[in-house]
């Protein structure tokens, strides 16, 4: 055989041995899934993305779940916490003419 004709000859068993290999992990990873026990008390919204936002006083990002809400201007905005929302409020609080 020539040289070029074992070459072709080599890098096709290397390729159906690949091929072999890839087709035996994903056997085995099927099998392990099907095999291992699932969790019946995760929560439903585990798998929910959650949305976070910025705080506009200190730049803080929190979930809508635990942050401090503020309807301003039909545009709720998200805070960390009572004070950065007060400190909002009172920055953006219209002026009292005396």
């Amino acid at each position: 055989m020539t040289f070029f004709a074992r070459l072709a000859r080599f890098l096709f068993w290397l390729l159906i041995v690949s091929w072999g290999v890839a087709l035996l992990r994903r056997i085995a990873a099927w099998a392990l899934q099907r095999s291992a026990p699932h969790d019946v008390d995760e929560p439903a919204q585990a798998s929910v993305a959650r949305r976070l936002h910025r705080d506009p006083v200190c730049g803080t990002h929190v979930s809508d779940q635990i942050s401090v809400p503020l309807l301003e201007a039909g545009e709720t905005l998200h805070f960390c916490s009572e004070e950065c929302r007060t400190k909002y409020a009172n920055l953006h609080r219209p002026a009292v003419n005396e």
